[in-house]
């Protein structure tokens, strides 16, 4: 195990919790979960039935049945074994109350995709810190957190659309057709959910066929190149309004994904096999401005070399 990573570990399990809505009476327990949680199909929940991990308004669900609509569902889930990761950082700022710190690629920020225990919200309990916005697992760079409620909903207020805050990243991405060094391009397409065979729906570009869209968000990105490489461009990316996987979707909307990304594909497709969890890309949050209660703080962090190396010499080999 490499210095700085905790081993993968079982946690303790965890109870899920669920009101079905009025209007899917009828449907059985098993049909109605397996269309909610698409990571397992019917089978799989009358398993778990059987195993006694549900409830049903309190009493243990001895079988599976038809919904009435409106009762409340429980799963017990047994412990699971959560993957390593990396469990130490380098603190850029602490004040006591507010903290900034360089988040390694790999950590998650909080529990989602098969993570509990294993995330930099569990990590952070011994600080007495709460994240304040949420970065990709495999992004690196700054992420704010805080300790009071007040500071807390202070630094949210700014991180939304409207608060003016400009969060720069570098991303390494397919070539920008057009894009010369120097030059910069706005994106500014939405960002739409779409159906996902796993997830039942995901955020993601638009796609250029006819597929179901679900909701839609406005989103802003500048791009600028600032290295073009053979086997791609490395760019800096400032972002205000700061929606899911915005650069990740951007730039697949471009026809520019990033390198290694699974999951955002070329013509704007979405793997059917990925998550939004699962690595391979390189995108670092690098900088955080027009902040007006940072004063003199600087809140600038630069990607870790030796990933950059590591890709430069990946793209060299590929040649």
């Amino acid at each position: 195990m490499k210095v700085g990573w905790r081993e993968a570990a079982f946690n303790d399990g965890w109870t899920y919790r669920d009101r079905v809505p009025r209007a899917d009476a009828g449907l059985l327990v098993s049909e109605w979960l397996a269309d909610r949680y698409r990571h397992s199909d019917r089978a799989v929940w009358q398993q778990r039935i059987a195993a006694g991990e549900l409830d049903w308004n309190g009493a243990l669900l001895t079988g599976d049945r038809a919904l009435h609509g409106g009762e409340t569902l429980f799963w017990r889930r047994p412990p699971w074994l959560e993957q390593a990761i990396p469990d130490q950082w380098e603190t850029i700022h602490d004040d006591g109350d507010l903290l900034v710190i360089n988040k390694p690629s790999g950590l998650p920020v909080m529990p989602g995709g098969g993570f509990l225990r294993h995330t930099l919200t569990a990590l952070l309990e011994h600080a007495g810190a709460l994240p304040v916005h949420r970065l990709g697992r495999f992004t690196s760079g700054l992420q704010v957190c805080a300790r009071t409620p007040q500071t807390r909903a202070l630094w949210s207020k700014q991180f939304r659309p409207d608060g003016g805050c400009r969060k720069v990243y570098q991303a390494w991405s397919q070539q920008v057709p057009g894009l010369e060094l120097g030059q910069c391009l706005t994106v500014s397409s939405d960002v739409v959910e779409r159906p996902h065979p796993l997830l039942g729906w995901i955020w993601g570009p638009e796609p250029f066929d006819d597929v179901p869209i679900r909701k839609r968000l406005s989103a802003h990105s500048e791009l600028e190149l600032l290295e073009r490489t053979a086997g791609g461009d490395r760019l800096q990316v400032t972002i205000t309004t700061g929606r899911p996987h915005q650069i990740r979707i951007h730039l697949a909307q471009l026809g520019s994904p990033l390198l290694g990304d699974p999951l955002y594909l070329n013509n704007r497709e979405i793997s059917e096999s990925s998550t939004p969890g699962d690595g391979g890309y390189r995108l670092h949050a690098w900088r955080l401005s027009d902040l007006p209660n940072l004063r003199e703080i600087n809140l600038q962090v630069d990607p870790p070399n030796e990933g950059d190396q590591a890709l430069r010499n990946s793209i060299r080999r590929e040649k």
